[in-house]
């Protein structure tokens, strides 16, 4: 069949068949989903994590080195998405997407994001302080997290798919995660509002900024500096 009308044809086709969808418990894997129009929908927090100047970073220093500035800031961040109970559901680059679900998903994301910070500042940067003392460069990084329930689905052809996450926390994630890395950890009031209180104040003073994001239709969201040792 000639590509134009099998395009054709495959879009008519997802276009008319009807969806299969089910409630789910745990964050779906590759496995769980048919390559049709089949989704899995749950409530998900989801943390995008973004290495801030990768542009410059890869235009002005050698691969080898940039590759070890992405290896070593996704490792770290991998490391703790996990540890937090959070499962990795995209590498994209210079940045990693990890969703939380479950009673504690929120606290449990905002506590990664402000460890992912601690990372970077007391083991990366001093790591690449000591390994290249002659490079004026440092890391810096953003996190972005909110929650929203999310349809997830399979997309792409047969040999070459992935999950597609279909929802605002997706989405709002990933876009905060391109804001500024004056401030390391951006949330949205959705997870601000329900995470638990010892991750919004340190010795009684507030950790975060309440700032209205003017690109969302002036949407109220957190930032913080705060970082959290492990």
């Amino acid at each position: 069949m000639p590509l134009k009308e099998d395009l054709e044809s495959e879009v008519k086709k997802i276009f008319r068949e009807q969806w299969s969808s089910r409630d789910g418990n745990v964050v779906p894997e590759y496995g769980d989903l048919k390559l049709g129009n089949d989704a899995v929908k749950l409530d998900g927090t989801v943390l995008y994590a973004d290495l801030s100047g990768s542009t410059n970073m890869v235009d002005g220093y050698k691969p080898d080195f940039a590759a070890e500035i992405y290896k070593t800031y996704l490792h770290c961040s991998a490391k703790l998405i996990r540890n937090e109970g959070g499962v990795i559901t995209a590498y994209d680059g210079d940045r990693i997407m990890g969703v939380f679900i479950g009673t504690s998903k929120n606290t449990s994301a905002v506590r990664c994001g402000l460890k992912i910070h601690a990372a970077v500042q007391n083991i990366l940067n001093p790591a690449l302080k000591a390994q290249y003392p002659q490079i004026n460069f440092t890391v810096r990084q953003v996190v972005g997290i909110d929650t929203s329930p999310l349809w997830v689905a399979r997309t792409g052809v047969r040999g070459a798919n992935d999950l597609v996450w279909v929802g605002r926390a997706a989405n709002y994630a990933a876009k905060l995660s391109g804001l500024s890395a004056d401030y390391q950890t951006w949330i949205t009031s959705s997870v601000y509002d329900v995470m638990a209180k010892d991750l919004k104040f340190s010795d009684e003073q507030p950790m975060w900024e309440k700032v209205t994001w003017t690109a969302m239709n002036n949407m109220p969201i957190y930032r913080s500096t705060y970082l959290l040792n492990f």
